[in-house]
Parts: structure tokens; sequence; C-alpha cells
């Protein structure tokens, strides 16, 4: 049991998940450093710190007298403008993390990875935490640096370090409405006739976690999981067409669905991506986001329910909780 005593210390507050996982942690009673870029309005039993994890000194000061740390921060937009962000924050900031919570004795940390770092499914299989990867193929920046980080973390446990590694799925849920929340907005433009396309038919499958589930995850890793171990934290696997099948069914409605195959968008993503590297426009999508919807991604929790209890909501429930979300955006 974590002793609602000690002090916690979390990076990634402000994102999707951290921002619910901030509020369980002040609902609970726990005394909260997070860290921030900017400063926030002020909340019950939290103390901010301003920094970033690529500043070493912020993360000292923010880390000081705490015993347990949440490391959620990330670079996770689908481009930038300087490639080398995602190593710079992905692997170097969470490197800082890791050192100074080993320097100053912390007891148990949680890393945030992400379930990219497995790699996609074959078809018609349900990976697990012990499934390597089918392939050396990044499709990401992202992936390629979480993936290269959670492989060195093994190091990092091996020289002492209490970490235990927590990978989401798909995440999507009420909260921010943000690229964090790919999924949700994806509903959202679907739901108001924007986005009608099944892309590749529809056909490929993904795990869709609900965010208030992930954040719980989260709290039970902290609580019961092995130190070394990593949990996969999701819900249902689904394809794409059964997620919009879904959102029809809870709205009592028959939206028009165009089953594609994958060149024409692929062609688009990649006018997007010349016009972002050139003109320095944000593109809406690109061909390595893309191409993660082009494969499967089908995944077990059964660990995470068997070691941690966790218990997440049916995808169905998950949707119509969303729904009713975007009906007050």
């Amino acid at each position: 049991m974590i002793d609602t005593a000690g002090k916690i210390f979390i990076t990634g507050s402000s994102g999707f998940i951290g921002s619910v996982l901030l509020e369980k942690l002040i609902q609970r009673g726990f005394f909260v450093k997070a860290l921030v870029r900017a400063m926030p309005g002020s909340k019950l039993n939290v103390e901010y710190v301003t920094g970033d994890i690529t500043n070493m000194e912020s993360l000292r000061q923010g880390m000081k007298d705490c015993r347990y740390v949440f490391h959620l921060a990330a670079y996770a937009k689908s481009w930038s403008p300087n490639p080398k962000i995602y190593e710079q924050v992905n692997i170097g900031g969470t490197r800082n993390v890791f050192t100074i919570a080993q320097e100053l004795g912390v007891e148990r940390i949680v890393w945030t990875s992400t379930i990219v770092t497995l790699g996609s499914t074959p078809s018609g299989i349900v990976g697990n935490e012990t499934m390597p990867r089918i392939t050396k193929l990044y499709f990401t920046e992202y992936e390629q640096t979480k993936t290269l980080m959670e492989l060195e973390s093994t190091q990092w446990i091996n020289d002492g370090l209490p970490l235990i590694t927590v990978n989401p799925t798909r995440v999507y849920g009420p909260g921010l409405f943000s690229e964090s929340n790919t999924v949700s907005k994806l509903i959202n433009d679907f739901r108001r006739g924007r986005f009608p396309f099944l892309l590749n038919r529809g056909v490929n499958v993904g795990n869709y976690g609900f965010v208030n589930d992930i954040a719980e995850g989260h709290l039970l890793a902290m609580e019961y999981g092995q130190i070394g171990e990593r949990y996969i934290l999701g819900g249902e696997n689904v394809s794409l067409e059964k997620l919009f099948q879904t959102v029809d069914r809870i709205d009592g409605k028959k939206r028009f669905q165009l089953k594609i195959y994958w060149v024409i968008p692929m062609i688009v993503a990649y006018f997007f991506q010349f016009r972002a590297k050139y003109f320095g426009v944000y593109p809406p999508i690109t061909p390595g986001w893309l191409r993660t919807f082009l494969v499967d991604w089908a995944f077990s929790c059964d660990k995470a329910r068997q070691e941690l209890g966790y218990a997440p909501i049916s995808f169905e429930e998950g949707i119509r909780q969303t729904c009713q979300w975007l009906d007050t955006l």
C-alpha cells in the first residue's frame, strides 16, 4: 500500500491522462508536486513547480521530499518542425527523471510508455507484454524514441531504479479536447459528418482504453505493480468500422460511411507533410500517423487485471460517456 502521507511528484499533469490522474490523486488525499511549464490556477494539496523534464534542476526541486513519482510527460505530437525534440524529451528528458529519482532515493516510479513500443500485431493475434516486436521499422519518431527508451530502462532497473512501466493503448474519453485525445476528436468529426471515411475499409483493429480507466490503472500500478514489470492499460480490441457502428447505435442514427483503401489518404498525408516541412503549416495527418491505422494493434490487458485489479468499463459504455461529453462542447 502506498502511504497517503508520502508526497507524489508528477510530470505531464496538464496532459490528457495526467490531468485526470492529478484529480484522482487530490481526491484520495495525496499531496502532489506537479511539474508545469506555466503556472496554472491553484489547487488544494498541489504545489506547482515551474520547469520541464529537460531541466535537471527543476526536476530536482520538484522531486525533493517526494516518495513516489508518476512520469507521464512526453512529446507525442504527430509532427514537429524540429525532429530532434522527440529524442530530447522522450529519451533525454526521461533519463533526467530517472537520474534525479535515483539520486534522491524515490521509492517507486510509474512511467507512462505506450502500446506502440510493443509494435503492431499480426492479423488475428492478440499481443501481450511478452510479445516481441515483429518489425524493426518504426512508423513515427514518437514510436522510435519511446521504444528505445523502454529498451534502455532495463539497465536502469538492473541498476536499482524502482521502475514500473505502464503501456496505455489508444486513449479516449472526456477531458482535454486536444491532439492527445485523437480518438475523441475522430468520434466528434464522424458525428458531425466531417470524417465518414473507413481507412483501409475499417478492418484494422486497435485497443481502446477509456481515460478514467487508464488513470486508475496508473494508481493501481503504483500500489500493486511489481518493480521491473510493465502493464498494458487499455480496454477492448475494436475495428474502426465497429467504433463508428457503436457511435451510431448510441446516437440512434445511421450515418454515411465510405470504405476507402489506403492510397488516396496516403497521398493526402504526404501533401500535408510537404506543406508542413516547407511552409510550417501543422499537418492534420502525416504518413507515419496514417500507417499506424493501417495495421492491427490488438492487445490483452489480462496481466493488469490479474496483478493490479485493473477493471476497465465496457467499450460501449466508454463511447456513451464520451458522446455525452462531446454534446456539452
